[in-house]
């Protein structure tokens, strides 16, 4: 009878990452009521204008994500810090870079993809047009691996503190600010805006992949400090 293969290890890590994902913070529905309850919020503090609400509903949309994003990462490599698993990473034979990777991966898988997921049903609710609601998304689902990359960089540095996630907001919101005015001006010009909708969204996708390359070496750069 054959063995069964077993599965490589950056796949059982993988797997590893999204069982945990999925209980820190309350996974993809914490950040899903949170998003819900900013967006629905809006309206109370501007006016039920209908006008109004679809002009700023793309920008909305963004900043309701972009703090809905930050949940959960303070816990991105704490849990591991507690238990030793950290220290087990870092004396593995996979990088650790890879695995500040994979770790954001999981993480926006369950908590970052459900926001794109759910903004155009959100963005029906401040009366955005068809073509803004695929804006929206598009540039969110462009947009958010950044954010989620440049939140491991702050989780990685405030891994040792206890309640790091005030600490880590005011670290990464700066930092996300070009990702937030790329990412509005594309679902903006997909409304209709004067600029076309492919310069801002192609500049959005280099943020992203910018993030993505350089955010898992300072991440991993950090944890190691950390523990030198």
């Amino acid at each position: 009878m054959k063995a069964k293969p077993r599965p490589s290890p950056l796949a059982a890590l993988l797997a590893r990452e999204l069982r945990l994902a999925r209980r820190l913070g309350g996974g993809a529905s914490l950040g899903l009521v949170f998003f819900l309850i900013l967006v629905t919020l809006v309206p109370f503090a501007v006016g039920p204008d209908p006008k109004l609400l679809a002009r700023i509903g793309p920008a909305v949309l963004w900043i309701a994500a972009l703090l809905a994003s930050l949940l959960g990462l303070d816990r991105l490599f704490q849990a591991d810090a507690e238990d030793g698993s950290l220290d087990l990473f870092q004396l593995s034979a996979v990088p650790l870079e890879l695995v500040v990777v994979l770790k954001c991966a999981a993480h926006w898988l369950t908590a970052g993809l459900p926001l794109v997921v759910a903004a155009p049903v959100f963005g029906l609710m401040l009366g955005l047009e068809p073509a803004a609601l695929f804006g929206v998304a598009a540039s969110l689902l462009a947009g958010t691996p950044a954010l989620h990359a440049l939140g491991a960089i702050g989780a990685a540095l405030t891994v040792g503190l206890r309640r790091g996630g005030l600490l880590m907001a005011i670290l990464i919101l700066p930092l996300a600010v070009p990702v937030l005015i790329f990412g509005v001006a594309a679902a903006a010009a997909a409304a209709g805006g004067p600029v076309p909708f492919r310069t801002p969204f192609l500049i959005l996708c280099a943020l992203s992949l910018f993030a993505l390359a350089g955010a898992p070496f300072a991440a991993a750069a950090a944890l190691r400090q950390m523990n030198e």
